[in-house]
């Protein structure tokens, strides 16, 4: 009788971790696109918790954090992403970049901070056409259904916009002493705790964020609340390089073949909140000092590519899910 009932139970188990793993492989979805091994919900939940524009970037290519899977060079390395501020009287216009080579730069993504008339401050992040494809949108938001906040900087919500002004963030970019941060690094330069890893399979990656597709802290909009006409008229970088690479589908070895859906399109907006203003009028930058360091002072360079992986690679066993468990 014992017999029997061990093995119902590991009978049941086993019908469990099937469904399981199943609907893991029905819900895993893909833009096809670069831009899906740097998932933006993960990047601006990071933005959220850092204090300082330093410790975001050092953040976001931190390792440990699983949140940067991109090599956009096709160099079998991860690449490293620099911060960089364009602000504009009470905006901020913080982009995300990437060194493609010597010459050619790439815009990862922008994290578009807009304070109103009222002081009330709200935030986007915008991925770069070229690897998100258009209006692909995250901001912050607070589901009806959650009572308090996980995280303590959403302190308004009206008509549906939540106003971030205590984010720690925040707050640093929008004090006095702050000036204008553009990270120091550059192709083959680069800070000492940064050491490039080979990039692992979308699979893998997907394990680590999707749980920020079902979440009721961050969501999709189809279009931004404000549009910033300095940064696309004259600030925005591309690479060819890039272009030719996704093109000539390169990208396409991070699914290993297979086919994922894509993600729904965000639902339009309610007849409540706030419109776009695509009216704004570039000005004229003021001139914001750098905190670039000196190339003498700088510490390590990139890995030369003999040193190169040939392929993507999975993460270690504890961290992987079982192939032959999730088939059956």
């Amino acid at each position: 009788m014992k017999n029997k009932f061990l093995s119902f139970v590991f009978i049941s188990i086993g019908l469990i971790s099937s469904t399981v793993f199943s609907q893991d492989e029905k819900d895993l979805v893909a833009l096809g696109l670069p831009g899906d091994n740097l998932n933006l919900y993960a990047v601006l939940d990071i933005f959220q918790k850092s204090p300082t524009l330093e410790e975001f970037e050092k953040s976001i290519n931190n390792k440990n954090t699983n949140v940067n899977n991109l090599d956009l060079n096709n160099d079998k390395l991860v690449d490293y992403i620099k911060v960089i501020d364009y602000k504009e009287g009470n905006d901020h216009s913080i982009v995300l970049q990437v060194a493609i080579n010597a010459k050619e730069n790439q815009d990862v993504a922008l994290i578009e901070i807009h304070k109103d008339k009222k002081d009330k401050i709200m935030i986007q992040i915008i991925g770069d056409e070229d690897l998100y494809g258009k209006n692909y949108i995250v901001e912050p938001t607070i589901h009806k259904e959650v009572i308090g906040t996980p995280n303590p900087g959403y302190i308004e919500v009206e008509n549906e916009v939540y106003y971030a002004n205590d984010w720690p963030i925040v707050v640093h970019l929008f004090s006095p002493l702050y000036t204008a941060y553009f990270s120091p690094w550059y192709w083959g330069f680069y800070p000492s705790y940064w050491s490039p890893w080979a990039p692992v399979y979308y699979y893998n990656y997907w394990g680590y964020h999707h749980h920020y597709y079902s979440n009721h802290y961050y969501r999709r909009l189809p279009d931004r609340r404000f549009f910033n006409n300095y940064y696309y008229n004259s600030k925005r970088r591309t690479s060819q390089t890039v272009n030719q690479n996704r093109i000539s589908g390169v990208f396409n070895g991070t699914y290993e073949g297979r086919v994922y859906r894509n993600p729904e399109t965000p639902r339009t907006r309610t007849q409540n909140e706030v419109p776009i203003n695509r009216n704004v009028s570039p000005s004229t930058r003021t001139t914001v000092p750098t905190t670039r360091s000196q190339r003498s002072n700088i510490p390590s360079t990139r890995h030369s590519k003999s040193n190169v992986p040939n392929t993507r690679t999975t993460p270690p066993s504890s961290t992987r899910r079982n192939e032959n468990s999730r088939r059956r």
